[in-house]
Protein backbone atom coordinates (compact mmCIF):
# COMPACT_ATOMS: atom_id res chain seq x y z
CA UNK A 1 0.00 0.00 0.00
CA UNK A 2 1.34 3.38 -1.00
CA UNK A 3 0.90 6.25 1.46
CA UNK A 4 0.63 9.38 -0.69
CA UNK A 5 -0.52 11.57 2.20
CA UNK A 6 2.70 10.87 4.08
CA UNK A 7 4.75 12.06 1.13
CA UNK A 8 2.45 15.02 0.46
CA UNK A 9 2.58 16.15 4.10
CA UNK A 10 6.36 15.93 4.10
CA UNK A 11 6.60 18.00 0.93
CA UNK A 12 3.99 20.51 2.16
CA UNK A 13 6.11 21.05 5.28
CA UNK A 14 9.30 21.41 3.21
CA UNK A 15 10.92 18.44 4.91
CA UNK A 16 13.39 16.01 3.42
CA UNK A 17 13.16 12.26 3.82
CA UNK A 18 16.42 12.33 5.76
CA UNK A 19 14.89 14.76 8.29
CA UNK A 20 11.84 12.58 8.89
CA UNK A 21 14.01 9.49 9.04
CA UNK A 22 16.12 11.10 11.77
CA UNK A 23 12.96 12.09 13.69
CA UNK A 24 11.69 8.51 13.44
CA UNK A 25 15.13 7.04 14.19
CA UNK A 26 15.20 5.01 10.95
CA UNK A 27 17.43 5.09 7.87
CA UNK A 28 16.46 7.34 4.97
CA UNK A 29 16.08 4.27 2.77
CA UNK A 30 13.62 2.80 5.26
CA UNK A 31 11.60 6.00 5.28
CA UNK A 32 11.57 6.03 1.48
CA UNK A 33 10.23 2.49 1.48
CA UNK A 34 7.45 3.60 3.85
CA UNK A 35 6.36 6.29 1.40
CA UNK A 36 6.52 3.93 -1.55
CA UNK A 37 4.62 1.20 0.27
CA UNK A 38 7.45 -1.28 -0.13
CA UNK A 39 7.42 -2.13 3.57
CA UNK A 40 4.75 -1.89 6.23
CA UNK A 41 4.89 1.08 8.54
CA UNK A 42 4.88 0.09 12.21
CA UNK A 43 1.98 1.50 14.21
CA UNK A 44 4.40 3.37 16.48
CA UNK A 45 5.83 5.18 13.45
CA UNK A 46 2.35 6.05 12.15
CA UNK A 47 1.48 7.53 15.54
CA UNK A 48 4.68 9.61 15.60
CA UNK A 49 3.97 10.92 12.09
CA UNK A 50 0.38 11.68 13.03
CA UNK A 51 1.57 13.65 16.05
CA UNK A 52 4.32 15.39 14.05
CA UNK A 53 1.90 16.66 11.40
CA UNK A 54 -1.04 17.01 13.81
CA UNK A 55 -3.35 14.94 11.61
CA UNK A 56 -5.52 11.91 12.22
CA UNK A 57 -4.20 8.43 11.55
CA UNK A 58 -7.04 7.90 9.08
CA UNK A 59 -5.93 10.92 7.07
CA UNK A 60 -2.31 9.85 7.25
CA UNK A 61 -3.01 6.46 5.68
CA UNK A 62 -5.55 7.74 3.17
CA UNK A 63 -8.75 6.48 4.81
CA UNK A 64 -10.15 9.98 5.24
CA UNK A 65 -9.88 13.33 3.51
CA UNK A 66 -10.37 15.10 6.86
CA UNK A 67 -7.00 15.98 8.35
CA UNK A 68 -8.08 16.42 11.97
CA UNK A 69 -10.71 14.91 14.15
CA UNK A 70 -12.58 17.55 16.14
CA UNK A 71 -11.56 17.63 19.76
CA UNK A 72 -13.88 15.65 21.99
CA UNK A 73 -15.90 17.89 24.24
Amino acid sequence: MRFENIRNLREDHDKLQIELAAYLNVKQTTYSKYELGKINIPVEVLIKLSDFYDVSLDYLVGRSKVKKIADAE
